[in-house]
């Protein structure tokens, strides 16, 4: 992940797991590519190694032949084998069966010509003539192995300097393909940054101007007017909050200080009972006096708002929304849909909705994650299909 910190990516767990998959698939074929062409150059080499000796090994046994058929000329008179320091021989018979032997291996193989077993190099010949009543003479001679020690050491070195150059192509490949990603991410940041700079202003005339408007005094008609246009003004702004932190504020350093919670939390609900009217909810609100709390005062309102936006945009019509103050806590429970356990565990993934039906991209809850992380907060979710979820923040 260090090129995506490079970079200043910032991509989603999903996104993660799949560049995590491609840079483990990558790495596999990366070594399974390194241990073919090591077994093809060991295959090699091996070869090579057994035909120089080969050539050696063809002249002991045409001198041993020599010796073979010299004695099965002039057996009456010698009946000596003809044994060589320099090798250790034997001879078999048409069908396999040892005539004489002075090998140190039990096991040959008549079928190779020349071969490696153990430490031992044999090499098979086939005289012209049975002398002897020899079909198979077979000539061994000690392995040294230093062909083994050395080709160890070529391969390891090439193992080494090969992955760490596939490592290398790895990582330039990897920034090739990641830098349409980061430059769409950019053109999006520069566009979200811009579009929350040109709303703030709109926004906030429309919402403080709608407050200014004593709808009391205006015709029913009017007033439900006024009443959607300051519903509208409320979403965006929400809308707005969020990206400005995910864009701006969560670089900021917070402005920590002692906040008077219960007096926010009253706040805070009185500016979601008009977005709850739309939908008939009830807003209980159990709010004890004097709960303070040492915290920034943006970050703690956008936990609150994110808490109560998703209960009034997941809860039934005429549902209910109870709000729950303590000196320890803060519990915002609905009477909606509810979610199965695989959503909770997904519910702070940033882009994550469970229902396209309703606004928003998914960002809110990733944003009070964030902030929870931040202060240290916990935050236990229990929700139940088709009867409600309950959101509950501790300090």
């Amino acid at each position: 992940m260090l090129v995506l910190k490079s970079l200043d990516i910032d991509l989603t767990q999903s996104e993660k797991k799949t560049l995590l998959g491609f840079l483990s698939l990558y790495s596999f074929f990366t070594i399974v590519i390194l241990f073919f062409i090591s077994f093809l150059y060991f295959s090699f080499q091996k070869d090579l190694m057994l035909q120089k000796k080969r050539i050696m090994m063809q002249e002991y046994a045409n001198d041993f032949v020599f010796r073979l058929k010299n004695l099965h000329i002039n057996f009456d008179k010698y009946k000596y084998y003809p044994r060589d320091e320099k090798f250790n021989s034997a001879i078999y018979d048409s069908e396999g069966k040892l005539i004489f032997s002075t090998l140190e291996s039990k096991d040959v193989d008549l079928d190779g010509v020349v071969y490696t077993s153990g430490s031992k190099i044999h090499f098979i010949e086939e005289p012209e003539s049975y002398y002897l009543g020899a079909k198979y003479v077979v000539l061994e001679i000690p392995d040294d192995e230093q062909w083994l020690i050395l080709l160890e050491k070529e391969i390891t070195v090439f193992v080494i300097i090969a992955f760490f150059f596939m490592t290398l192509l790895g990582y330039f490949l990897l920034k090739l393909f990641l830098r349409p990603m980061k430059d769409a991410l950019h053109l999006l940041d520069r566009f979200i940054k811009d579009t929350t700079h040109e709303l703030n202003t709109p926004v906030s005339a429309i919402i403080s101007n709608v407050e200014m408007i004593d709808i009391t005094k205006l015709d029913e008609k009017l007033a439900k007017k006024i009443k959607r246009i300051d519903i509208g003004a409320k979403t965006i702004s929400n809308i707005y909050e969020d990206l400005t932190f995910l864009t701006l504020d969560n670089k900021i350093i917070s402005q920590n200080e002692y906040l008077d919670l219960s007096a926010i939390t009253n706040q805070r609900v009185e500016y979601f009972r008009t977005l709850a009217e739309v939908k008939k909810l009830e807003i209980i609100a159990n709010i004890e006096e004097k709960v303070t709390i040492f915290c920034d005062r943006k970050k703690m309102i956008k936990i609150i708002d994110n808490f109560l936006s998703n209960a009034i945009k997941y809860n039934k019509i005429k549902g209910k929304i109870i709000v729950n103050l303590r000196q320890s806590s803060l519990s915002i429970e609905d009477t909606g849909k509810g979610m199965t356990q695989e959503q909770i565990e997904n519910l702070f993934q940033r882009y994550v909705r469970f229902d396209n039906s309703v606004g928003g991209f998914g960002i809110g809850l990733n944003i009070v994650s964030i902030i929870a992380k931040e202060y240290d907060f916990k935050i236990d979710v229990s929700s139940k299909l088709h009867e409600g979820t309950k959101m509950e923040l501790k300090w």
